[in-house]
This record gives C-alpha cells, sequence and structure tokens, in this order.
C-alpha cells in the first residue's frame, strides 16, 4: 500500500506504533519495523541519553529498517534534559522523531537540521494546524477513544479525522481505536494517510511486557476503560482497576480541591509495577477504547500481515463491490 506516510518514512505498510511508556523498547520497535510498519523507541522510559542511545544500538541489532524515537515534552519542575535527548537521536542516525505533550518548536531546527522527519502528536485540529505551522512533517490526530491523554475537547475520529483531511496539507496518521483493517480502511476514507496504533500493539508476543497486562487487554470490553485527573485538566484514558476506582473516589470526594498530592499513590510510579511486575490493581495505566477489539495475543508480523489483507480485501472485494457497474 503506497501512500503519503509509507513514502515519507521508508515503510511498507501504513502502521505506525505509537510512543508507549514502558513498552516502546528495541524489541516492540524492531519486531514493528521488521513486520513492514513503523516501530517507535520511547525516549523518556529510558531515563537518560546515554541509556537511549544503547537502546537505539540495541535496535540496529534486532532490525535494517527504518525506526522512529519518541520524545515527549512535559510540563516538569525538573524538566528531563531534553538538548541531551535530541543530541543522541541525531548522534545515532534516527531520521524519524514523534513529537508528543508541549510544542516542540523550539527543538524542531536541531531536528530539522539532522534531516530528521517530526511526526506531532495532537488532539485537535488546531494544534494540528500550529505543529503544521511550525514545520512538523506529518502529525498523528489522536481522537477522544485513544489511550493516554485524548486532550479535554472530546471529539471521536469519526469527527476528528475528516476535519484534519480539511484543514491540514500536511499527511496525517489517524490515532486512537486503530486495531485492525477495518480500523485502517476507515482512517484511509477520513483522509489520513496511515494509522498509528498504540494499545494493540501492546498485547502482541514481542511486546516486552508482564503476560498480565496482555491478558487484562484480550479480557477487557470497550467499556472497561475510566477517564481520570479530568479535575486536574490532565485527563488520561485507562484501563479499570482498583487503584483507578479509588482515584475516581477521591476525585468524587475532593471534587475541586483535589490536587495532584492526592492521587499520587495511584499514578506516581505506576508502569514498573504494572508493566513489569503485573500488578494490575497498582494504578492508572493508558489503555484505549480499542481493547474491545483485541481477542488475542498474536506475533506482530501476524498482526500486520492480518491487518493488511483485511484492509486489502475490503477495499477491493467489500467496497469496490458496492459500487454500481
Amino acid at each position: 500500500m503506497k501512500t503519503r506516510i509509507t513514502e515519507m518514512l521508508g515503510i511498507q505498510h501504513p502502521i505506525v506504533q505509537g510512543g508507549m511508556h514502558f513498552v516502546g523498547f528495541a524489541e516492540m520497535a524492531s519486531a514493528v519495523s521488521n513486520a513492514g510498519g513503523l516501530g517507535i523507541i520511547t525516549g523518556l522510559t529510558q531515563g537518560t541519553p546515554e541509556k537511549l542511545t544503547a537502546e537505539i544500538a540495541r535496535c540496529r541489532t534486532m532490525t535494517d529498517k527504518p525506526f522512529g524515537v519518541n520524545l515527549t515534552f512535559l510540563p516538569s519542575v525538573t524538566p528531563p534534559d531534553y538538548p541531551a535527548f535530541i543530541q543522541a537521536i541525531v548522534d545515532s542516525g534516527v531520521k524519524v522523531v514523534e513529537t508528543a505533550g508541549n510544542n516542540p518548536q523550539r527543538y524542531l531546527p536541531a531536528l530539522k537540521e539532522a534531516g530528521i522527519k517530526v511526526i506531532h502528536k495532537c488532539t485537535a485540529v488546531r494544534h494540528a494546524l500550529k505543529a503544521e505551522s511550525i514545520g512538523c512533517d506529518a502529525v498523528s490526530v489522536d481522537g477522544f477513544e485513544c489511550g493516554g491523554h485524548p486532550g479535554e475537547d472530546d471529539v471521536p475520529n469519526f469527527i476528528l479525522l475528516p476535519r484534519a483531511a480539511e484543514a491540514l496539507t500536511v499527511p496525517f496518521l489517524a490515532s486512537g481505536g486503530m486495531a485492525n483493517g477495518r480500523s485502517l480502511v476507515a482512517a484511509l476514507a477520513m483522509g489520513a494517510d496511515g494509522m498509528n496504533m498504540g494499545t494493540r500493539f501492546m498485547a502482541t508476543k514481542e511486546a516486552p511486557l508482564h503476560q498480565n497486562v496482555k491478558q487484562a487487554l484480550v479480557d477487557a470490553s470497550e467499556l472497561d476503560t475510566r477517564l481520570i485527573m479530568r479535575p486536574l485538566r490532565n485527563t488520561e484514558r485507562v484501563l479499570t482497576n482498583a487503584g483507578v476506582e479509588r482515584l475516581l473516589a477521591k476525585e468524587r470526594e475532593l471534587g475541586s480541591k483535589i490536587t495532584f498530592a492526592d492521587i499520587a499513590p495511584e499514578v506516581a510510579g505506576v508502569y514498573p509495577s504494572v508493566m513489569i511486575k503485573g500488578e494490575m490493581d497498582a494504578g492508572g495505566w493508558s489503555c484505549g477504547m480499542v481493547a474491545g477489539l483485541i481477542h488475542d495475543i498474536p506475533t506482530v508480523q501476524e498482526l500486520i500481515d492480518r491487518t493488511m489483507a483485511e484492509a486489502t480485501q475490503l477495499i477491493r472485494e467489500r467496497l469496490e463491490g458496492m459500487l454500481a457497474a
């Protein structure tokens, strides 16, 4: 399949693995890239620029295909050393960076000078237009269904993607709710040039996660996510568990008086407990509504091959078959 995204990124299939905290290691990224998509190493998960350099080098031993690095710009009292992370990416010869969070404008010159393609993750058309105006090469448009931070506008992809297609000139990926061939064909029909899958890639054999996490995704339905931290305007979609329900009870009880400190036990430092140790009730971890479409734990190659075969069949047989002669 040939789209503006496959051409820009030099990949076979218009499928990108989003950057995910404690998921985007070399095992995950290389598996996606080897299967014809674009794998992404999550920069801040590595901890330091030196460890990111080592992870990129490790990924190169696992694939000779293109892969990228996610760099999320977070509001923080003591922010990470972003210039050093960017230098590590540049020095390692990575050619695609997925940015997320705050506006990446101040860091773009260093990336662009190195010939790196930048895809910025956006939850609103106005943010996507801003990303386009500052020189991002593409954007990933995240609908309300997505795992992680869906923004505060609550616009689902059935509206957001066609709006992006109306407004943007740069290529864009559909993100949030993407799971299979149907997702890809729908995304293309609504104007996207490919799709970004996050949660779906977590339930694969190569995903470097505890088996409890993968099984939880298979067992979950589309009704099993919750929105947390909405009163703090830092909304996150997570899979429900005992820790999440405790957090939501605090939000109801404290109302507008709630602070991050009140919910820190259910959100701070949760990822190692869940992803590595498999402690499923530790607290909030990002998960999309797409969990309702996850029914098995295939290899990444099987998932991508199946997705592309389904998409091709839908286009060639179902959709073409609907056209009157």
